[in-house]
């Protein structure tokens, strides 16, 4: 099998320069007066410099629901100008998304293909996902760098470093928390200890500004809101997780949360058997890594489409090792990626789009992805 390095500096600073270029066109005309999440990040901000409440109902659909520390994190963003701040924000996401394409570039066990393409056709990919995360003005895209990063890091023999990353990453996106039984599994649980002790140290932080007592009230009020807003997205057509899935097919009163516990159950317990299937691979983390963050946004009952964009790792991995999949796996891997890629509003039109979506389509096809995933370590692929 023929192995590829790495491309040059100077095409990677060109396409760079390129991307920004754009996107900072694109944020003057389409996307300056959206980015609705990025407001409830600002107002969190602004109401932990006060000590005030940041869990509020009167905030309906734009409730903040990330633990506390991520509210005194976005601080900042609370002292600059709005515009100013909005505009940083959309250009160090747009930033992050070639990052995280990079990061997935130099997690992969070995580079079957030339990297230009992976980066290319993983971009294609994926990039309805990424638009849709600089229109919100979302974190996702933050929370795949620093998972990335992580197990980049691990390969690398830096545990504690990658240990660091996935306890902040947990505070920027909860779900982060599935690392931590892989991380006590595997061979070194340095990167284990350091990511507990990160946790504690960042859910701590906010005694900081509210004492003990407020700090255990907040994060209280930040279970009752996760809790509590969780039914009513079912319903949601852009909702991908297993639950909103279930709940679409047969109903609110039905079996379906016991359906999808039960397939949870079944992912988890792959991931398990994967895991434990590792052997004496030289490099098992990307693969491992890579599945955990593409289940995420099926097992999280708020796993709304665009946090797909956290799968850039897995969606890179399986094009790289196409050929290592039995044919009819390929092609089902292979149509499963581009159906993701083309279901495009604009392109599929509202009634075939909104079908689409309402029938859980993407969740199927990330299942293919997964199996897809699954049997390349059975293969000894990756």
């Amino acid at each position: 099998m023929r192995r590829f390095a790495l491309g040059g500096t100077r095409t990677r600073v060109l396409l760079a320069v390129l991307a920004l270029v754009s996107l900072a066109a694109v944020f003057t005309t389409r996307v300056a007066r959206k980015m609705p999440d990025f407001e409830v990040y600002r107002t969190a901000g602004e109401r932990a410099m006060a000590a005030e409440p940041l869990y509020r109902a009167e905030d309906g659909h734009y409730q903040f629901k990330y633990l506390p520390a991520f509210a005194l994190i976005a601080a900042p963003l609370a002292m600059a100008p709005a515009q100013a701040a909005k505009g940083a924000w959309f250009a160090i996401s747009a930033v992050l998304v070639m990052v995280l394409l990079g990061l997935s570039l130099r997690a992969l066990p070995e580079v079957r293909r030339p990297p230009v393409l992976l980066l290319v056709v993983t971009f294609v990919a994926m990039a309805k996902f990424y638009a849709h995360e600089l229109v919100l003005g979302q974190v996702n895209v933050l929370f795949a760098v620093l998972a990335v990063l992580a197990i980049v890091w691990m390969r690398r023999g830096r545990e504690l470093g990658a240990g660091a990353l996935l306890a902040l990453a947990v505070i920027v996106k909860p779900y982060a928390v599935m690392f931590l039984p892989w991380l006590a599994v595997r061979r070194s649980r340095a990167a284990f200890a350091a990511m507990i002790l990160g946790l504690a140290v960042l859910l701590a932080l906010p005694a900081a500004r509210y004492g003990w007592q407020g700090n255990l009230q907040l994060h209280a009020d930040w279970w009752h809101t996760v809790t509590a807003t969780t039914a009513p997205n079912l319903a949601n057509p852009d909702n991908v997780s297993l639950r909103a899935m279930f709940t679409r097919w047969l109903g609110e009163d039905s079996a379906a949360p016991t359906l999808a516990a039960a397939a949870a159950a079944v992912l988890l317990a792959m991931a398990a058997i994967v895991i434990a299937g590792r052997g004496a691979l030289t490099t098992p983390d990307p693969l491992e890594g890579s599945l955990l963050l593409l289940m995420i946004p099926l097992l999280s009952p708020q796993g709304w489409d665009y946090v797909l964009l956290i799968g850039t790792p897995a969606v890179m991995l399986l094009i790289n090792d196409l050929p290592a999949l039995p044919q009819g796996l390929r092609a089902l891997t292979i149509a499963a990626i581009a159906a993701i890629a083309l279901s495009i509003f604009d392109l599929m039109g509202r009634a075939a789009y909104t079908t689409f979506m309402r029938l859980s389509l993407i969740t199927v096809f990330v299942l293919i992805e997964i199996a897809a995933l699954v049997t390349l370590r059975f293969r000894r692929a990756a």
